[in-house]
């Protein structure tokens, strides 16, 4: 399976041409600037029209219309993932957001605790703690989702939020299988440029 993966585009979604080919396209938050409904409802048309299989999507922290709401009238084959899943081709995928009202309380914590154990890919916003989550020198990833990915068993690992750190990387699962960590943060740093997508197969 060819997976595409995107993150963090901030509006800038228009400027990507001529993307690869792939199965699935996922993209893992921080489609929006601001937060607002508009931005949203421009990604979603520009996302649906995507000419892929399947196009998963989660929530960063500047999707902020988007906490608490569903989405309705999607195509069958848009899935939007709030803290669930769904199984593609015998792949289970699973997303969890971030919302910036849950960082501020111990529910983010509890979302990557509730990750189904059997999960193959997942996709979280932010990065695990130490896994190209720097910025400088300081590490921004999630100490409580590198505590959970210690017991799950992944194929793939997506997320972005750190646009420093753009890229792919391998590691053994606690079994000794090889999992792919994937930062999709397509614009750079300081938000003048994108980054090549990255594109992985499991």
């Amino acid at each position: 399976m060819r997976i595409l993966h995107l993150s963090d585009t901030h509006n800038f979604h228009t400027r990507l041409r001529n993307l690869p080919e792939a199965d699935i396209v996922v993209h893992s938050g921080d489609f929006c600037m601001a937060g607002s409904d508009q931005e949203a409802l421009d990604f979603l048309n520009w996302f649906c029209d995507l000419p892929y299989r399947h196009k998963i999507f989660i929530c960063g922290n500047h999707d902020e219309c988007l906490y608490g709401n569903d989405i309705n009238g999607l195509d069958s084959n848009v899935h939007y993932m709030c803290n669930s899943g769904i199984e593609i081709e015998g792949v289970k995928f699973y997303g969890v957001p971030m919302f910036f009202v849950d960082c501020l309380t111990d529910q983010q914590k509890l979302n990557y605790e509730r990750i189904p154990p059997d999960t193959d890919v997942l996709i979280t916003h932010a990065p695990a703690h130490g896994i190209l989550d720097r910025d400088g020198s300081i590490h921004l990833g999630s100490q409580d989702l590198l505590k959970k990915l210690s017991a799950l068993d992944l194929k793939a690992h997506l997320f972005g939020h750190v646009h420093a750190q753009h890229g792919v990387e391998e590691r053994l699962s606690p079994t000794g299988k090889k999992t792919i960590f994937s930062n999709g943060a397509i614009m750079n740093a300081d938000y003048t440029e994108l980054s090549t997508p990255n594109v992985i197969e499991i």
